[in-house]
């Protein structure tokens, strides 16, 4: 599976982006699809994950209620909407993929090149 992030960028705090995640399998709706991020110093950790309906979906603590994630199995697309950024959601932003995994935080065996968002304060 190829996954091809886009949509990051600079944005002040308060302000809003939407990360897409592009994939060239064409049994996308297979897949469970998860947002990563990686900030400078730390750790990758699991921002977000969505099952293959888009019925299940996880967030991880720091983003809850202002982050959404959605999928369009139709268009082979997972989103990532950031709403009321903070300086501390300042990272590089990958998107993952698996179908092996036995939930949605589990392993994820694909990755996109990772785009990077920077919160002004």
């Amino acid at each position: 599976v190829q996954l091809q992030a886009s949509g990051g960028g600079l944005v002040q705090a308060g302000g809003s982006l939407r990360l897409s995640c592009a994939a060239s399998e064409s049994a996308f709706s297979r897949y469970y699809m998860g947002w990563f991020r990686q900030a400078p110093g730390k750790e990758r950790e699991l921002v977000s994950a969505i099952n293959w309906k888009g019925s299940i979906a996880y967030y991880t603590g720091s983003v809850k209620g202002r982050f959404t994630i959605s999928r369009d199995n139709a268009e082979k697309t997972v989103y990532l909407q950031m709403n009321s950024l903070k300086p501390e959601d300042t990272a590089v932003y990958y998107c993952a993929a698996t179908a092996t995994a036995r939930s949605i935080t589990g392993k994820y065996d694909f990755w996109g090149q990772g785009t990077l968002v920077t919160v002004s304060s």
